[in-house]
């Protein structure tokens, strides 16, 4: 990737909460998976909490906190207002709570706590957009960042209005709208977010170069066009317009698996650290998700869509926010701490940075319970259940301990 510049990049004081917080959130939801067994329904309310405690406080957390960094460093200018983000972690933190006690407990709060996670969302999409239009450098990354950004406060206003019908404020029924409330945040804004990082990230760390783009540029016209036909289609109850979306959305995600190809064809450093290994692994959940679920719309039992959802969150967005974090913050650490005293001191390599035996443990119990939860969900085993649950806690413990290590790192030298 050409044209990356940290000058910027807003200070990592500001960013750290983000990855800190989101962390926690992911240690959470993995103790919180004993709540459930292998036969629980995505239609549970109790499950709808677990996955807004995940996707919200985990995966969106720790987008924003990337998303602050890399946005002003791929187009070349200072964020809008920077200092938003000092307030968009609290107001997703709290609202976040708010939600998953309103789904679980307390219906009522479920308004509230949407209305600050709005906020929240509604803050960070004014300040990337106002920053996109300030910024001059143009590309297929520029551009996934400002199409993912508007499903972004699509999905979050069709959310909030599912969150007033949830806390009996409107009288609509709210499971009307869950496949376009799903695909709006998820498909359009998780899946593409993330595949525009992609061609930031993968690239940078794994040294390649002189890669075709197309693949990529395919990917996001086909989403452009199959994520709103789903959401259309679930709304006015067009049967075909959402199996069309869907068609093109999976034609859109094996052309994002071309384009990770190219990319790590080409990539000059060829060492299978925990990044790659884990990016693997996502890759690889990210196929049998879509293997899945195509089983499932074929007239397979709902296993197969719960086994499906679960490798899509836990195992693809879940492997590959982790995988970067051994990358992205040792990375800003290194830039805040040890930049200044290049030339005059011994600094450290980034790899160093890294807590390598935690890492490694970390990506061998969280893949295993990962892959366990599963099969118990395809087979319907508790037993096999509570033992990915147990690999996933510790999993998540050692992610803990190795994103404060990671921030710790040289806090002597300052």
């Amino acid at each position: 990737m050409n044209g990356i510049s940290r000058d910027f990049a807003p200070p990592f004081k500001l960013i750290a909460p983000y990855f800190l917080v989101g962390s926690i959130f992911y240690f959470v939801s993995a103790i919180s998976l004993f709540f459930f067994s292998a036969d629980s329904s995505y239609s549970e309310m109790g499950l709808i909490a677990w996955v807004h405690l995940y996707l919200l406080g985990f995966v969106m957390m720790i987008i924003f906190g990337a998303m602050a960094q890399l946005v002003p460093v791929v187009i070349e200018v200072g964020h809008a207002a920077v200092d938003f983000f000092y307030i968009i972690y609290p107001l997703l933190t709290v609202g976040t709570v708010m939600m998953v006690a309103g789904f679980s407990l307390v219906p009522v709060l479920l308004p509230f706590g949407g209305l600050m996670v709005l906020v929240s969302m509604a803050i960070f999409a004014t300040d990337l957009f106002w920053t996109l239009k300030r910024g001059e450098h143009k590309s297929i990354v520029v551009s996934v960042m400002g199409s993912s950004n508007i499903f972004l406060l699509l999905g979050i206003m069709s959310g909030f209005v599912m969150a007033l019908a949830f806390g009996g404020l409107l009288d609509i029924d709210p499971h009307h709208w869950l496949k376009a409330h799903v695909f709006a945040v998820f498909g359009g804004y998780v899946i593409l977010t993330i595949m525009g990082l992609s061609m930031v990230l993968l690239p940078m760390f794994g040294l390649s170069h002189g890669f075709d783009e197309r693949p990529m540029q395919w990917s996001y016209r086909l989403m452009l066009l199959g994520v709103p036909a789903v959401m259309l289609g679930s709304l006015v109850g067009v049967t075909f317009l959402e199996w069309l979306g869907i068609a093109l959305v999976l034609v859109a995600l094996n052309s994002y698996f071309y384009q990770v190809y190219l990319i790590f064809k080409t990539r000059a450093r060829k060492e299978n650290d925990v990044w790659v290994k884990s990016l693997f692994y996502a890759y690889g959940t990210l196929l049998l998700s879509v293997l899945f679920s195509v089983v499932y719309f074929f007239g397979g039992s709902e296993a197969w869509l719960m086994s499906s959802g679960w490798l899509l969150i836990a195992g693809f967005a879940g492997f590959l926010i982790t995988s970067h974090l051994y990358k992205i913050i040792p990375f800003l650490v290194w830039f805040e701490r040890y930049a200044p005293l290049v030339g005059k001191q011994k600094v450290p390599m980034l790899h160093e940075m890294v807590p390598k035996k935690q890492a490694d443990a970390q990506m061998v119990f969280t893949a295993s319970g990962v892959s366990l939860i599963a099969v118990a969900l395809l087979v319907g085993s508790d037993a096999l259940f509570y033992a990915g649950s147990s690999a996933v806690v510790v999993g998540a413990s050692y992610l803990l301990y190795s994103v404060y290590t990671m921030m710790q790192y040289g806090k002597e030298v300052l």
